[in-house]
Order: C-alpha cells, then sequence, then structure tokens
C-alpha cells in the first residue's frame, strides 16, 4: 500500500503523540476509543463491511499512518482500500468467543507506522449482525469525530434497511488541509501570541500546587474512585442559571475549591481539555483536534464560591482564547521553566469535563466505589485526573491519584466534599469560602515540614536541609551549608576534597531535582578548599549556569550526545543543559528514544527528556541492551555499538461478560476511554 500524502502532526495530534509514547507497549490501549454499536435487524454482514469501507474512504484521517523517520514525526494518507473486518458469531461452534475477539482487539496497540487507526468487529446470532465493534486510535479521532462517525454509521444503517441509497454531506476538509493552514504565517503568528501568553501564566505557577501535601514515596501506587451523584445533576444547572454560567463552569469552580482547601495552595492550577475546533475554519475536520490548556486562579484571598466562579470563568474564557498552539511547545515552556528556577514545576493535574447526554446511571441515591487501580494512567507521571462525566440522570466524577499526593482517605474526602459544595450551594443563600469548603470536606491543615530551616517565597516553600543534603550527594562535597539572603535568593557555602565547579554543581543538582522533595536549586555557590574555611575565601563562586568544563564522556554519554544531535540536526550540545536546554524539540523525542533503542541503550523515558535533568543526567539512567539497529554516522557515535529495541506485550484476559460465549447487548457508546483522553469543550 503506497503512500499518497506525507504532512507533519496537525497541533491537536501532538499531545496523544506524547502520551502514547510515555506508554510501553503493554499499557497503549489507554489511547484506544472503543465503539459498540447497535445493529438494526435487517442489516447484514456485508453491509456492515460495506459501511466501514465506505468511512474509511470518505476520512483520510483513518487511513493514516504515524511515522518516526525523518525530523519532526509525520502522518501518512493511503489510498482508499478494503479494511479487514472480523466476522465472530455468538454461537458455540468451536470458534473464539465474540468477548475473547473484542478484548484482543481492543488491548492490542496499533503499531502506528503500518496500521491504520481503526479495527472492526461484526458479532452475529444465526448469521444476522448483532453489534458493529469499532476500536480506534485517539491518535486519529476526538470525540467530536466519534460522534460523526456514530452518525455517519447510523445513516448509513438506515439507507440499508430502506433499500435507498444514503446521504451524507460531502467532506469540506481533510486533516492535510488542517496542517496545512497550521503551517502558514497566519498560524505561525497567531501561535507566537498564544505562547507569550503561556510563558507568562507559566511563570506565575507555583512549582508544585501539591507542594504542602506531597510526601516522599519511593514507588508511589495510584488508585482510582467514583462517585455517582443523581444530585448533582440539577443542582449544577440551577446554580448556572443563577450565575448565568455553564454548568460546566460551576464544575470547574468546585474542583479549585477543592483543591485550593486540600492543598491550602494560594493558587489553583490545573490542565483542562478543550476541542479547539472553534479556533479556525476547519471545525469539520475528521481527526483528533483537542488539546489541554492550563488554568490558573488565585485563591489566595480565601474567596468565596460566587467570587471563585466569576475569576474561573474570566480566566477560563482568556485561556480558552490562547489555546490553540501546539502542545509540545508548551511543554518545552515548562521544562525551560523548570531550568530557569532549579525547580521542578509540576503540572500534574487534569480536569476533564465530557457531556454523554445519551448514558444513564440508573442510580438513585449516591454511591461510591473503588475501581481498579489506573496502573497505565500512573506511568504518564501525572499527580492527579479528575473526570466529570454529565450523563442523563446523574454527575459521574473520578478520581485518579498517585500516594505521594493524596492516599485513600483524602481521595474520598475530597469526592465526597465535591457533591457537598454542590448541596450547599444549591442554596441560593449559600456562599462558603475556601476555608469553610476545608471544613466542610473534612481536610486537617496541611503539616508543616517537620523540623529543619525552610525558605522561600509566595507558594514555593524549600528544605534548605535537603538541599544540603542533595549537594553533599557530590562525590566532591565534604560539607554544605545553603541560606536565603531575605530575597528569597539561596546561597550556597560548599567546602570540597575535590575540584568542582558552579556549573558541575548546578547539573549534578538538577539532575537530583525530581528525586526530592521539595528543594531548589542554590542561585549562587561559594566553593572552597578545606584548608581554606577558616579564611573564608572562595576559591571558585558564581551561579553555575555556564558551560560545564569538558570531561571525558562514558559509552553513555557519547550516545546520548550524538543521538540528540542527530535527531535534532543540531551541531553541538552541552550535556550540562537539559533535552530542551540544548536545542531538542519535544514532539522528535519517540525518535530519540527509538534510535537509543536501535543502538543498544534503554532506560529512560518521554517524561524525563521533557524534564529540566541534564543530559548527563539522564545518560546515567541508560541501560545497554542487545543490538538490533544500524550504527549512527561515524563522526557523532565514534566506537560505540550499536544496539536494540524494546519488545511487545501480550493483551490481558476477556472480560467476564463475554466468557460465557454470548454477546451482551450494549447501548450505543463510547467506554474504555482512558483518563484525559477523551475531551469535550468545557462551556
Amino acid at each position: 500500500m503506497s503512500a499518497a500524502k506525507n504532512a507533519n502532526l496537525c497541533w491537536g495530534q501532538r499531545y496523544m503523540w506524547l502520551r502514547y509514547h510515555q506508554l510501553p507497549p503493554r499499557e497503549r490501549h489507554e489511547t484506544h476509543i472503543v465503539l459498540h454499536l447497535e445493529m438494526p435487524y435487517d442489516v447484514t454482514v456485508a453491509n456492515c463491511r460495506a459501511a466501514v469501507n465506505y468511512l474509511t474512504r470518505r476520512h483520510e484521517a483513518l487511513r493514516t499512518t504515524y511515522h518516526l523517520d525523518g525530523g519532526d514525526p509525520q502522518q501518512r494518507v493511503h489510498s482508499p482500500a478494503a479494511l479487514p473486518v472480523i466476522h465472530v458469531t455468538t454461537e458455540k461452534d468451536g470458534t473464539a468467543a465474540p468477548g475473547e475477539v473484542v478484548e484482543k482487539l481492543t488491548t492490542t496497540e496499533f503499531d502506528l507506522s503500518t496500521e491504520w487507526p481503526i479495527r472492526a468487529c461484526v458479532i452475529t446470532t444465526a448469521g444476522v449482525p448483532r453489534q458493529l465493534v469499532l476500536v480506534l486510535n485517539h491518535l486519529a479521532v476526538d470525540v467530536w469525530t466519534v460522534r460523526q462517525i456514530k452518525r455517519e454509521l447510523k445513516v448509513q444503517c438506515a439507507g440499508f434497511s430502506s433499500r435507498r441509497p444514503a446521504s451524507l454531506e460531502p467532506v469540506r476538509h481533510q486533516p492535510m488541509d488542517l496542517t496545512r493552514y497550521e503551517s502558514s504565517r497566519a498560524a505561525a503568528a497567531m501561535a507566537e501570541g498564544a505562547m507569550a501568553f503561556w510563558r507568562e501564566e507559566i511563570s506565575k505557577l507555583p512549582a508544585d500546587t501539591f507542594g504542602a501535601r506531597r510526601v516522599p514515596d519511593a514507588e508511589p501506587t495510584a488508585r482510582g474512585a467514583t462517585l455517582t451523584s443523581p444530585s448533582m445533576l440539577d443542582a449544577s444547572r440551577r446554580i448556572g442559571a443563577r450565575h448565568q454560567v455553564w454548568p460546566s463552569l460551576v464544575h470547574v469552580t468546585a474542583y479549585n475549591m477543592l483543591m485550593a482547601a486540600y492543598t491550602g495552595s494560594g493558587t489553583a492550577g490545573h490542565l483542562s481539555f478543550t476541542s479547539n475546533r472553534e479556533s479556525s475554519t476547519y471545525s469539520d475536520v475528521m481527526t483528533c483536534m483537542f488539546s489541554p490548556l492550563l488554568l490558573r486562579v488565585d485563591c489566595h484571598d480565601d474567596p468565596t464560591f460566587s467570587q471563585l466562579l466569576r475569576r474561573v470563568a474570566q480566566r477560563f474564557e482568556r485561556a480558552q482564547a490562547h489555546s490553540y498552539v501546539p502542545y509540545d511547545e508548551v511543554v518545552e515552556l515548562v521544562s525551560r521553566e523548570s531550568t530557569r528556577r532549579g525547580r521542578a514545576v509540576r503540572i500534574g493535574s487534569e480536569l476533564n469535563f465530557i457531556k454523554q447526554a445519551s448514558r444513564d446511571s440508573k442510580a438513585r441515591r449516591t454511591k461510591f466505589t473503588w475501581t481498579p487501580a489506573p496502573t497505565g494512567w500512573a506511568l504518564h507521571g501525572g499527580d492527579t485526573y479528575f473526570r466529570i462525566d454529565e450523563w442523563r440522570d446523574a454527575v459521574v466524577v473520578t478520581l485518579n491519584a498517585v500516594s505521594s499526593v493524596m492516599d485513600a482517605e483524602a481521595m474520598e474526602r475530597f469526592l465526597r466534599g465535591y457533591e457537598a459544595v454542590f448541596q450547599a450551594h444549591d442554596d441560593p443563600s449559600a456562599d462558603l469560602r475556601i476555608s469553610g469548603v476545608a471544613r466542610l470536606a473534612g481536610f486537617a491543615p496541611p503539616s508543616p515540614p517537620a523540623g529543619g530551616r525552610t525558605a522561600g517565597a509566595g507558594d514555593d516553600l524549600v528544605d534548605l536541609e535537603r538541599i544540603e543534603a542533595v549537594l553533599a550527594l557530590h562525590p566532591a562535597v565534604r560539607l554544605a551549608e545553603v541560606s536565603s539572603d531575605g530575597t528569597g535568593r539561596l546561597v550556597a557555602h560548599v567546602v570540597a576534597d575535590q575540584p568542582v565547579t558552579p556549573a558541575r554543581l548546578r547539573a549534578h543538582f538538577l539532575g537530583h531535582l525530581y528525586d526530592h522533595h521539595p528543594v531548589r536549586c542554590p542561585d549562587w555557590f561559594l566553593i572552597q578548599a578545606p584548608e581554606g574555611v577558616a579564611a573564608g575565601s572562595p576559591e571558585a563562586e558564581g551561579d553555575g549556569r555556564g558551560a560545564e568544563p569538558a570531561s571525558p564522556m562514558g559509552e553513555a554519554e557519547q550516545t546520548l550526545a550524538a543521538v540528540v544531535r542527530e535527531v535534532n540536526g543540531l551541531d553541538d550540545l552541552d550535556l550540562c543543559d537539559s533535552y530542551t536546554g540544548a536545542g531538542g524539540r519535544a514532539l522528535r523525542i519517540p525518535r530519540v528514544l527509538a534510535v537509543l533503542a536501535d543502538h543498544g541503550w534503554v532506560g529512560i523515558s518521554v517524561h524525563e527528556l521533557t524534564s529540566a535533568r541534564p543530559l548527563r543526567a539522564l545518560a546515567g539512567r541508560l541501560t545497554p541492551v542487545a543490538a538490533t539497529g544500524p550504527e549512527l554516522p561515524p563522526r557523532n557515535l565514534a566506537e560505540v555499538p550499536p544496539g536494540a529495541g524494546a519488545e511487545r506485550t501480550p493483551s490481558g484476559p476477556a472480560p467476564a461478560r463475554y466468557r460465557s460465549g454470548r454477546v451482551t447487548r450494549l447501548p450505543e457508546q463510547a467506554h474504555r476511554v482512558a483518563p484525559a483522553l477523551a475531551e469535550e469543550t468545557v462551556r
């Protein structure tokens, strides 16, 4: 099958591109959307195949592959062809049961470079189609796209039933048209202005919203819980009508109140999801167009619910006006801000609001349940994920959290407190402050750091003793004392047994930055030899931001430097810099990892390469494995041997509801959508 068209990824696909490659193969089904569509009684198997093939013929996104080779990742549109549609029966005839087939289609990762992002299976009873199951990769679709797919299939099935040709409107735009626009000067100018906005927003964020709650946890676990509340549905609408805002903004406000009440932070910050479909003339393109936007809300003055609701509405409107940007470039801004501050800037909380008016919970009262551990979500490196599903008869809220920021008790208090905020403010006379919400939810104030010395400005409190301990990990350091000059500037007095420079100490500290909490790299280093302690005159001093002195490189360092240069087209780089600081592009990280694996090195992730860790520290995390790929150009690698890539992991067992060999009739719906991967414009 030959490729007919090539182009860069659309801006809306870039978030999913990075999320997909952050996951190991066994967890990449987190990026799948699965549709179970009931078929009319008079539609045949041949009709189902014809409908799917017509769908892929109309929409190029469904016959596109994605490729790492070259510079930026590419999408390639292939010529129309018949899509294999698996036929499985509910009869016990010795063939695989529907559940087994569907589970395999659902949990097996897509090979994006060779496989179209759609799989299809028709399930029959006595030869009559009962369900059409579609498995879609999120790179190609979003919620709006899924709705269009379901609508087009419904129209086609109606045509088959009536024996009349289906009438579908012509496809005006394809993803390639959107990519062409996003490569234009007009789009570049718009993105430049938006990126300036995000640069300023990120500079004002606290480094860690969970700073007062975060606890060291060598192996944090992830938990998930859900609360279903029929009362929240009408309450959110009444509150929204009273304040003349969309109910979704009432939810965003309640979330920010609970988060500020729990963390004790004066600034609530999280990533919300928006579709971006109204940001250009290509709102009807069938592809993935959503991306996260950063919402920062000031809570320092303990605002009331109504005050915070107005702030949220204003902040969301302004943020959404700047949301249509390449997400990977926002990731790069956060990385550079972490390097600038010498502090891990964490935007690890995500909020997603989704309308699902076709679904019913049939719940009569509030129901709290623990869900299976979200192992796939935990691999993304986030702190919390909060999803609000507005169903026809209830609101269903889901919370995922890592144990380092929320234990099980705090998660249950958060979800029950969330419902309590709606119940309280359903009364027009109620207007709780954040402090009142903290009491309502039963949150105890965050505990101050146990002992030790602290310093900082605003929300960024740091532990001076932990900073000294991180500096002392350097083999040349005998003693380190860190103090604040009263303006938030940190000065490190270091006694070194061996020659060491401020640049190397800063690089060392940034390499350990994410492993310790709460720490910040000193702003100034005063380095003395042991015999110079009494005299007090430093042998070297500085902020450590200059180039690191040249030093011999091991194989891992040579390989990483060569690969980063090669993939990003860089003439030179300093291993003291982070990946983004050296000029590496976030969008090319999957290519960097693939080439490293081809040359025998694994052990680092997308998340680590987008951090502030210096390349030298990342090289120390690489592990050699067996070789599978060709050598890099000799000028870059010298004598470094080639290496190998990663293996795939098979899928898991079939769900219990399918193991009997009979297919359960499910309502028309999308399910198994991974946390933070389905989106709806918040209105």
